[in-house]
């Protein structure tokens, strides 16, 4: 069976979103651009990495190559809810990132699972060789590449992080979610709190 690569440089839309109920929501990175919509399903601690590691990178970028970077904004952006239908391609199992220097642009691919565990990669400008020894993800596995510019990158940052703080509220003793009916709490000796 041969692998496909979702390419989309750049992509009219792409959004970070969930499907479902707080506590039982499926996390999932949407692009749309050619016609064409693909959705890849991830963990939420991967959203909140790559949103991290995203912001890492554009701090890199402005520090050694000098790119101008947006200033982040309060603005809401684009809080649409993610296109529909919202059919799972594949679920993410290892996120690469990187940033061209020739076109000014953000590299996100994210890669189906493959045997391996989840995982997030950072590399710097597409023609550093540091990394060259490390293990590259398996060329069989479907692919989702998204090429952003660095304002396209912040909004989609600013995004991820909101959809990542929208769920359940954490305990202030423990820290673990709350659910509506309240949660066994640690803290409690595991009396409901």
């Amino acid at each position: 069976m041969s692998h496909q690569v979702h390419a989309f440089e750049p992509p009219e839309r792409f959004v970070a979103g969930t499907v479902g109920a707080p506590g039982e929501r499926t996390f999932f990175l949407q692009a749309r651009g050619g016609g064409r919509l693909v959705s890849v399903a991830l963990e939420k601690v991967q959203m909140s990495l790559l949103a991290e590691k995203l912001e890492e990178l554009l701090t890199e970028a402005q520090r050694r190559f000098g790119v101008q970077l947006p200033e982040p904004t309060v603005s809401v952006g684009d809080n649409d809810p993610l296109d529909t239908p919202v059919d799972e391609e594949f679920r993410v199992g290892t996120l690469g990132l990187a940033f061209d220097v020739d076109t000014a642009t953000v590299v996100i691919e994210a890669i189906a699972t493959g045997e391996g565990e989840a995982e997030v990669e950072t590399g710097g400008a597409e023609d550093d060789d540091e990394d060259a020894d490390d293990e590259e993800p398996d060329e069989t596995l479907d692919r989702l590449r998204v090429r952003l510019t660095p304002e396209a990158t912040r909004q989609f940052i600013e995004r991820a992080r909101r959809v990542v703080n929208a769920g359940r509220p954490p305990c202030p003793l423990c820290g673990q979610p709350l659910d509506p009916a309240g949660h066994l709490c640690p803290r409690h000796n595991g009396y409901r709190r």
